[in-house]
Parts: structure tokens; sequence; C-alpha cells
């Protein structure tokens, strides 16, 4: 018992301390707290209470209820025997086309009746990385007699030029050399003009030499964006020849959003004739002309959408050095197209206008029966005004359709000289009516032209053209040797790997010329002359191939294969119905 009441008065003790020791705590925190005032703001958060909800299956209270009907399964099995077996599916591999070899190196060579002769070289020789080194050689003639011409006709043209490239990483510039050699006989003698002399002492043959230098180059993140420089000499049998040096260069400045271009031309050309002009019954002397030509052309190019517009001018300061005349011509150069309806129909057009450098060269290249006595002089285009419209009718029908009119001073025509007994040059016989002379007239011509191109897929291309014109001449002449419609057709078709065909044929309308007959102390337009007019004539060509394998094809080509008797000259027919196989072989040189 005393245990008892000693253990509860020590508990009692012990409780109270703790006690009276936590009221002193609780004054002291009181005592040690300040007068602060605390705020707990708790955000409002509304909640949904869960809505009342149907029981899925609900209860019915009825007096009758129906009582599901037990239903059984069972499953009928019968055994199939099976002797099938699944393979591992694969895929079909793509069949892969063999790329194409590619060579650098070519040669080709065909042999045909009236003695034809082709033969054309060329390969291509990577110097290193940079470097390149191409070589052409190019080669053809005949020696067949045509049966209408009095004289030999032989001819032959035979080039050989070098390249020599370099590419850097924001230019490219190259240099080559060129030389040709052409033979042509001046076979469109008349009975009448060879009367009794033999054929043996007639020199029908002229000869053409030319000798040329140039280069190009061009640039990328440079004003100047290119330029390109021509050194020709070119000289014939009968010890006339010109020299010509040309030099272009284009700068391009941009301006805000738009670009101004300038392009800048030199031309120089000088040369001289050994003999007078067949309207001369005596031959005075030689015909010596100089021409040379400074031109820029600035022009403001503006882009906007479906509109491209380029507008600018042309100014060239043209010196006649033998002449000692000189004149400024200032022609307009804008052009403008405008997509009316994506690519299906661009309209475009433009009036253009420069100063074109004639030269003995170049008539040559065109017609190569001129004679050695010609009037050297430049053509003033004072303007050629043209509007037309272009696109794709369907994704492989494309079109051109294009009306111009323009207006030529001092354009030059070819036309025939005068047969002149009077003159006896010693040199070669031009002087029977067999050459052609230049006659410089005003001409305004207005022309329509017309095209379709249609590639049925990449196998076969076909294309059609046709132009008219209309003349009206300063002199009231014909233009002489003009036509007044010409067209022309051309289709090419792979017809499957191993062979290939193409085929084009062409059509010119009627031309005009004058022969006429010198007489002495007579005004060259009061000579006895007769107009003769040139039937329009139609020309067929077509060619076949065959690859034997990548390296080696054989082909027959075929020129005037409706055997049309036609004059592209006056009194110079034509040949026959020409045939000429060959083969050409590619190789890796």
């Amino acid at each position: 018992m005393q245990k008892y009441i000693y253990t509860t008065i020590t508990l009692f003790l012990g409780l109270a301390q703790i006690a009276f020791a936590q009221d002193k705590d609780k004054d002291k925190e009181e005592k040690d707290l300040g007068t602060e005032t605390v705020t707990v703001v708790k955000a409002y958060k509304p909640t949904i209470a869960d809505a009342f909800k149907l029981k899925s299956t609900p209860v019915i209270n009825g007096a009758v209820e129906l009582k599901k009907k037990p239903i059984q399964y069972s499953i009928f099995s019968v055994p199939v025997a099976s002797t099938f077996t699944p393979a591992k599916g694969k895929a079909t591999a793509v069949k892969k086309r063999k790329p194409e070899e590619l060579f650098n190196s070519y040669a080709s060579i065909g042999l045909g009746n009236y003695s034809n002769a082709l033969v054309d070289f060329y390969t291509s020789r990577p110097i290193n990385r940079n470097e390149t080194l191409d070589i052409g050689l190019n080669h053809h003639s005949s020696r067949g007699d045509i049966e209408e011409a009095p004289v030999d006709n032989v001819f032959y043209d035979t080039k050989v030029k070098g390249i020599y490239t370099r590419r850097e990483r924001d230019l490219e510039w190259n240099a080559n050399v060129g030389l040709q050699h052409k033979l042509y006989s001046w076979y469109g003698v008349t009975e009448d003009a060879l009367g009794t002399t033999p054929e043996s002492l007639i020199d029908e043959k002229q000869h053409y030499f030319d000798a040329e230098l140039g280069g190009e180059l061009k640039m990328e993140d440079y004003l100047i964006k290119g330029g390109d420089v021509l050194l020709r000499r070119f000289w014939d049998a009968t010890e006339s020849g010109e020299n010509r040096a040309v030099i272009n260069a284009a700068v391009e400045v941009p301006i805000s959003n738009e670009l101004i271009n300038f392009n800048v031309k030199l031309d120089y050309l000088g040369g001289k004739f050994k003999n007078a002009s067949l309207n001369n019954t005596d031959n005075t002397g030689e015909i010596k002309f100089g021409q040379v030509q400074f031109g820029v052309n600035p022009s403001l190019v503006i882009l906007r959408d479906d509109l491209t517009l380029n507008l600018g001018a042309n100014v060239v300061y043209g010196l006649d050095t033998e002449a000692s005349d000189s004149n400024f011509y200032i022609y307009p150069a804008v052009t403008a197209s405008y997509r009316l309806s994506g690519e299906t129909a661009i309209a475009y057009g433009g009036i253009e206008g420069d100063l074109h450098q004639n030269s003995y060269h170049d008539f040559v290249d065109e017609n190569p029966f001129v004679s050695p006595t010609l009037t050297i002089l430049p053509t003033d285009s004072q303007y050629n005004a043209y509007a037309g419209l272009k696109g794709q009718l369907l994704t492989n029908l494309g079109y051109n359709v294009k009306a111009s009119y323009k207006a030529d001073n001092n354009r030059a025509l070819y036309k025939l000289n005068p047969e002149n007994t009077f003159r006896a040059d010693e040199d070669k016989d031009y002087h029977l009516g067999n050459t052609f002379d230049i006659f410089y007239d005003d001409i305004k011509t207005f022309s329509f032209f017309g095209e379709l191109n249609v590639d049925v897929n990449r196998n076969f291309a076909l294309g059609i053209n046709a132009e008219v014109f209309s003349y009206t001449t300063e002199t009231d002449n014909p233009a002489w040797n003009l036509p007044k419609v010409k067209g022309s057709l051309f289709m090419d078709y792979q017809i499957n790997e191993k062979w290939f065909m193409g085929a084009n044929l062409f059509f010119v309308g009627e031309r005009e010329d004058l022969s006429s007959v010198a007489a002495t102390a007579t005004q060259p337009q009061d000579f006895a002359s007769t107009v003769v007019t040139l039937d329009s004539y139609f020309d067929a060509n077509a060619h076949v191939g065959y690859r034997l394998d990548e390296k080696l094809s054989l082909f027959v080509k075929t020129a005037n294969i409706a055997n049309n008797n036609y004059q592209r000259w006056a009194n110079y027919p034509v040949q026959g119905f020409q045939v000429l196989a060959g083969a050409t072989y590619k190789f890796n040189w």
C-alpha cells in the first residue's frame, strides 16, 4: 500500500512540473512574439458532384417477365488434308537500266554518189581537273558532175578547230584557234556565155581561206559577267581579203530589286578586193573598205511575277575609214513577256534595232558564188517591231506565232553580176554571168511566223514551221533572191535501242533575180537585162542508223529524195538524189 501511495505522489509531482514548464514556455513565447497579422487566402475551387446516373441494366417491374432461353453451341469439326507450305516472301527487284557509257572521242566517215565524202572527228581530253582540250576536224567534199553544168562543179570544205578551256571556282575562260579551207566552182555558166571557149580554158575554181583566234570569259559574283573576242583573217585565191576584230563585254549592276545591264561592243573590219566591180567594163583597180563600230547597249531588267520587261537602247558610233564619214545611231531595245496563263500562253513582243556589220566572210558563208569584187557596207536596221504568243497547248505540244515589221537601210541583197565579156581578169573566170554581186536597197518587211513542236515521248519529236513575207523596196525593184514564203519540217525517232532515224523537209518559194549584159559607155541600170524568176522548190532529206554496240554504229543519209532539179541560186542547179553511207566509232582517247 505504501508502495502504491509513493508511486502516485511521484507521478503527480512529475506532471505538475511538466505543466509548470509548459506554462512558463508559453508565457515566454507570448512575450517574444510581436503584433504581426498573417492572412491566409485560399483560391476558390468549386467541384461538381456526380450526377445521378441511370442503371445500365434496368429492372423491369411488370406482370409478365420474359425469361431467356438458354442456347448451347457446338463445333462441327471435319479434318482436311493440306499440303500447302508457305514460302518466304521476296521483294521484286527493279530492273536497272545499264548506264550509257560516255566517250570523249568519236570518228565518222561516209561515202556516197557524186563522189561525196564525209569525215568528222572530235575529241575532248581532260588535262587535269580544271583544264580541258577539245579538237575537232570536219571535211565534206564532192567531185561529182551535174549534167546541166558545162564546167566542173567540184567543192570541198575542210575545217579544224581547237579549244582550250579552264574552269575556276567563280570563272571560266577558253581560248580557241581555227583554220578552214573551202573550194567552190563558179559553175553557173550558161552555154551562151561560154560560147566557143573550151572548158579546159575556163578557170572557175575559187579558194577561200580562214584563220581565226578567239576567246570567251564567263564570271560569277562580279560586275563584269563576261565577254568574248574574235580575231579573223579571211582571204581568197584572187588576192582579196579582210581582217576583222570583235570585242564584246557584258556588265551587270544590281540596284535594289532591279538589274541594269551594259553590253559594250567594238567591231573593226578592213580589207580590199584586187579587182573593180563587174558593173564596170574596165578593171579600174582595187576596192578598199573599212568600218569601225563602237556600241553601248544599256538596259533595265524589271521582273514582276509573270512580267519580264527589258527597257533599253542601243547607241552605236559608226565610222567609214575609207570615206572618212561617221554617224551616230540610236536604236530602241525594248522587249517584254507576260504569262497570261502559266505555261499555256505567254505573250511577248519588242522593238529592236542595230547597225549590222557586213563582211566578205559572212557573204561567202551564205552564198559561196559571190565574186571577189564586192562593195562592203553596214546595214542600218532601224527597227524590228514584233509581237507573238507562245506556250504549251498540251504537255507535249508547243506552239509559237509571231508577226513582225522591220525597216532596213542598205540591206544587202544577192544579185547576178552582168555578163561582162569586156573583162578578162587574169585571176579567175567570174565575169561570165556566173557570180553574184551585192545590191543594197532600203526595204520594209512584214512577216508572219508560225510553229508547232510535238514531243510524243522521249523517243519521238516532230516540228513544223512556216513564214510568209511581204517586201517594199525603195528602188521599186523586187527584193532580189528573197523568198515570199518558206517552211520546214523535221522529225527524230528513236525506234529502239538499236535503230534510229530522222528526216527534214524544207520549202522555199519563188525568188527573183536579174540577168544582164554589160555594155560600154552605159550605166549599170541601163544594161540590157531580164528579170529571172526562180521556181519554188521542195527538198526532202532523211537518215537512218543502226547501233551495232555502244561504240560502233552504221548510218545512211539521203538528200534531195524527190530528185528535184531546182536552183537555189540563178544558173546553179543542184545535185539530184544523193545517198551517203558510213560508220561512226566512239572511243576513249
